[in-house]
């Protein structure tokens, strides 16, 4: 008999009992009734129990056009003639993980391991091209980083980091999972296996693909860590613009300063204060000194 894939959108807990397979245990049964989360996902695993194994998966969704992140759960109960999949709406979202896609890829000798194996293949597609993406913002960050405000810099930076730190968190246990089944370590204790040797092969495919993500991940840390340093190295050298024009400021009302409180003295004889054109004089010797400041500044490239 072929294999039944039972796919289910935010069932109610009585859909649920109704399409749940009849060896599923109670505990089991909350946990696939319990509401999405937001901002706490269940840790990524694959599990066996009895003659059935219990999995919880999580899609990683970046929408570039919000600069935003979220996750979708994907909770599955495989058996030997049976896959259920339960897919949670994240509050607010909408469905990430469409399995038509990869029911159209199911063959009609597929057994449940191998229906599992294809959708966990297409998640690990999927953080493929999360990586791809978050490249791409990447990229363009740093592309904006000479236009765009230091403080949307600086944010922006720091929703990146924290959008790679959560991906990461999630992309780790879920490569460990599959590793498991690659390894033959998860499979029924009781009835018919349901890993057998190509649903292992079969995995051992997505596996590569969510080992080739968590590397790219790492990369992708390294590139934001270099758009940080460029970051801040604009800021360095922007203040020390902001320093340099204030010091040639200073330098400019330095030698004025000086003239003026030298002649600002209260003293009786004083040459120039009984000179006609004494007035006119200063005036002069304070613009010629400040035109040659001028002048040995540019010379040298100082402003």
């Amino acid at each position: 008999m072929a294999a039944q894939w039972i796919d289910l959108l935010d069932p109610s807990p009585d859909e649920l009992r109704a399409q749940a397979p009849r060896e599923l245990e109670e505990s089991a049964l909350a946990l696939l009734s319990a509401p999405p989360k937001h901002d706490d996902e269940p840790r990524p695993t694959l599990q066996g129990h009895g003659d059935y194994v219990f999995g919880v998966f999580l899609i990683a969704v970046a929408i570039p056009a919000e600069d935003a992140v979220y996750y979708q759960e994907i909770d599955l109960v495989i058996t030997h003639d049976t896959l259920l999949t339960v897919r949670k709406t994240p509050p607010g979202e909408r469905a990430a993980c469409d399995v038509a896609i990869v029911k159209k890829a199911v063959k009609p000798d597929d057994s449940a391991g191998m229906m599992a194996a294809r959708l966990v293949d297409e998640i690990a597609e999927r953080y493929l091209d999360l990586v791809d993406d978050l490249d791409a913002e990447i990229d363009e960050l740093e592309d904006k980083v000479e236009t765009q405000s230091a403080e949307r810099t600086r944010e922006r930076i720091s929703s990146l980091r924290h959008d790679l730190l959560h991906i990461r968190r999630t992309l780790a246990p879920m490569r460990d999972a599959v590793r498991r089944v690659v390894d033959g370590t998860v499979d029924v204790e009781q009835g018919p296996e349901v890993f057998p040797q190509d649903v292992e092969v079969a995995f051992n495919a997505a596996y590569d693909k969510l080992l080739r993500a968590f590397d790219g991940l790492e990369l992708s840390r390294d590139l934001l860590a270099s758009v940080r340093d460029y970051h801040q190295a604009k800021i360095a050298n922007d203040q020390n613009e902001v320093m340099k024009r204030l010091t040639v400021i200073a330098s400019l009302l330095l030698l004025p300063t000086f003239i003026v409180g030298l002649y600002g003295q209260n003293f009786v004889d004083i040459p120039e204060l009984h000179w006609h054109y004494g007035y006119a004089y200063v005036w002069g010797v304070i613009i010629l000194t400040t035109l040659f400041q001028l002048w040995l500044f540019r010379r040298n490239k100082w402003m």
